[in-house]
């Protein structure tokens, strides 16, 4: 009778709710399988910039690591659940401590090592920010310092925490962590996902900048004003992640060498999350020299090249786009699209709407010019939807989509009907979308 009354029991009982992987599952699949397949490789010559020796880390070894990282991170015994800034470079500790960090349960906060203390103050109380994980030099840079300066303005700030050479007093060493600690290197929890910063820009400013997109083209500085943080959890950032990877074909074991720093969604999907969900490698230039980059490309394994749109038209007067399985170039919205080689085989454009959608095509019958201008020509498997309402604004919808903003730690409601309305139009030409400009 007891059985019989339990049975009854857990038939009305409702069903768990699915757990959002996050990347560590991913990194934790591929170290079971391929454990000496390379993860993560430094830029060579890290060592004069960053006070610390370039390292190639395997996938076991980066899963080993990043266990250890955890285990020091829960002993802060922050809350669960809590948004902790990571402000650095583009080196192989960024993605291990973003990792970690996950593991730990708590929310990756995505933090530009480039932006002044005002700047990062704003985001760490956007956010709610209750630690920061940085480095101690960035060349003549001292990242740990101004955080430090950031962490006397903004009290619920705890703790500090940095890698390498010029460690402030009071600010927790990283590498101490790492030695001193044992992590469980099995399966991590729930993916956490992570908060990134957009300019708010206020309806009123955005139809005063109507007619101009010329002015904001890519290269110039960020728009003025407030900033909005973004949480998205894992399954949406896997997802965008995956429809910026499916254009590309990057198969398991290839490279992925990104100029792109790891600082919002647009670096993280096409670098560490493209990664990991293709099993491929990632190695990152944060600090551009010409000449690293040259031997970096003539090294014999497939390399799929990830960088700035402006580079394209340099790019193309040199022999490299030849020498490689694929290139992506990453439009930042609003953009020019015209200029481009349309039919260029192996080429992925990727234009990234604030922190809100990345829109990804192959060049030819998929590409974004044409996407843009025939919103039903997108073909993203459901992950992305694209609408252009009347007033001509570009609209997305769909989990590569899904994003909350979050205004001191308090999460607000999407959109009623899924659709994210962007701050963005395309210019259309004879059927194909020559650029993407403030609405």
């Amino acid at each position: 009778m007891a059985a019989q009354q339990a049975v009854r029991r857990d038939e009305t009982a409702p069903a768990p709710e699915p757990r959002s992987l996050g990347l560590g599952a991913l990194l934790g699949a591929v170290a079971d399988h391929h454990p000496a397949r390379v993860a993560f490789i430094d830029q060579p010559g890290k060592a004069e910039w960053c006070g610390r020796p370039p390292i190639t880390w395997t996938y076991a070894a980066a899963r080993e690591i990043v266990a250890r990282l955890a285990a020091g991170l829960v002993r802060l015994g922050l809350p669960p659940g809590s948004p902790v800034g990571l402000c650095m470079a583009g080196i192989a500790e960024h993605h291990l401590t973003l990792l970690a960090v996950e593991q730990a349960g708590h929310v990756p906060c995505l933090l530009p090592v480039t932006w002044s203390e005002d700047r990062l103050l704003e985001a760490v109380e956007r956010a709610q920010v209750a630690a920061i994980l940085t480095q101690g030099q960035l060349g003549p840079d001292r990242p740990a310092e101004r955080l430090c300066r950031v962490a006397a303005r903004y009290f619920p700030l705890r703790f500090l925490a940095a890698f390498g050479p010029h460690v402030p007093d009071g600010v927790i060493a990283l590498d101490r962590v790492v030695l001193d600690h044992r992590g469980e290197a099995g399966g991590t929890g729930a993916g956490s996902g992570i908060v990134s910063f957009a300019p708010a820009v206020p309806e009123p400013a955005a139809r005063r900048l109507a007619g101009a997109p010329v002015a904001r083209l890519p290269g110039a500085a960020e728009p003025d004003g407030p900033l909005l943080a973004l949480r998205r959890d894992g399954d949406a950032l896997t997802a965008a992640a995956a429809a910026c990877l499916a254009p590309g074909r990057i198969e398991p074991g290839e490279r992925i060498l990104s100029l792109l720093p790891p600082s919002d969604l647009k670096g993280l999907a096409t670098g560490l999350a493209a990664a990991l969900l293709s099993g491929a490698s990632l190695e990152c230039h944060p600090v551009f020299d010409a000449g690293i980059l040259a031997a970096a490309l003539d090294r014999p394994e497939p390399t799929h090249l990830v960088a700035p749109a402006w580079m394209e038209a340099g790019l193309a007067r040199t022999s490299v786009p030849s020498r490689l399985r694929g290139i992506t170039y990453v439009h930042r919205a609003p953009a020019r699209l015209a200029g481009r080689e349309p039919g260029r085989a192996g080429i992925v454009d990727v234009v990234a709407f604030d922190e809100t959608a990345l829109l990804a095509g192959r060049r030819g019958a998929h590409d974004v010019g044409l996407v843009l201008a025939a919103p039903e020509r997108a073909g993203t498997g459901g992950l992305l939807q694209v609408r252009r309402d009347p007033d001509g604004r570009l609209a997305f919808a769909g989990p590569a989509a899904a994003a909350h903003v979050l205004n001191r730690g308090a999460v607000q409601p999407p959109p009623a009907d899924g659709w994210h309305v962007t701050r963005f139009r395309a210019a259309l030409f004879a059927g194909v979308a020559t650029a993407v400009a403030i609405a």
